[in-house]
């Protein structure tokens, strides 16, 4: 089982703070760039890996989506989700480590920062290939490589004054511990190769891949993203199943 991370007390309550969780996809900066991915989700079959609160079920299910479920390791974060409920979502609790989805069950599969927890990604993209019809869609995000790839967190300043990110081992895959919202939280750092590589493994053509990173009018909104300017913050992937 991955670490469930969001069921600790301190640290679902520093998530519940967030402007995500608060505001929803409208907290999100990447949604804009994910709904473009996502496309026409009407009449379609979605399932929603790592859902959290729902916000990406509820909106699917409003879009028209024909039935929308919602898998999460999190009772917290179902538990939340289920306070606003739909008749066209279902919510169950899985880990993504070792779940299962029935065949050809899915036009849309979508996964919002959630692949970075995981151990064995490449088992989960097979299941979520296996249940997608062919030519079905699979949108996701993670943390940037370059975010989960750093020993330390934050900028750094160097003695002339300048911030820099420190980028340390980049080509080391695996394991990284932070202390984010609470102490001890595991992600796996992958590099933007390794996350292309498996998706072609597990049967996906990548059709886009965004590095995120604020534009001038979301600067112009939201001038507190100025820092994210120095290097993208998600990486976002679409693929079709082939």
């Amino acid at each position: 089982m991955n670490q469930n991370i969001y069921d600790d007390p301190d640290f679902f309550a520093g998530y519940s703070r967030l402007a995500r969780s608060r505001l929803g996809l409208a907290g999100a900066p990447e949604w804009p760039s994910l709904r473009t991915m996502v496309g026409d989700v009407s009449g379609r079959r979605v399932v929603d890996l790592g859902c959290g609160y729902g916000w990406f079920c509820r909106w699917a299910a409003a879009e028209g989506a024909a039935a929308v479920l919602g898998i999460d390791v999190s009772a917290r974060m179902l538990a939340r989700a289920a306070e606003e409920p739909h008749e066209r979502i279902t919510y169950r609790r899985e880990d993504l480590e070792a779940f299962e989805l029935p065949a050809a069950s899915f036009d849309l599969a979508y996964s919002s920062l959630t692949l970075h927890y995981l151990v064995g990604l490449d088992r989960m993209l097979g299941v979520v290939r296996r249940a997608l019809v062919d030519g079905g869609l699979f949108v996701c995000s993670v943390e940037h490589p370059t975010i989960t790839a750093p020993s330390r967190p934050g900028f750094v300043e160097l003695p002339d004054g300048r911030t820099v990110w420190p980028l340390d081992d980049y080509l080391v895959e695996g394991p990284r511990v932070t202390d984010w919202l609470a102490e001890g939280v595991v992600k796996q750092h992958r590099t933007i190769g390794t996350y292309v590589d498996l998706l072609g493994a597990a049967g996906f053509s990548l059709t886009r891949l965004v590095e995120w990173g604020p534009n001038e009018q979301d600067l112009a909104a939201h001038p507190e993203w100025a820092a994210e300017v120095r290097r993208p913050a998600f990486l976002l992937l679409a693929a079709n199943a082939v």
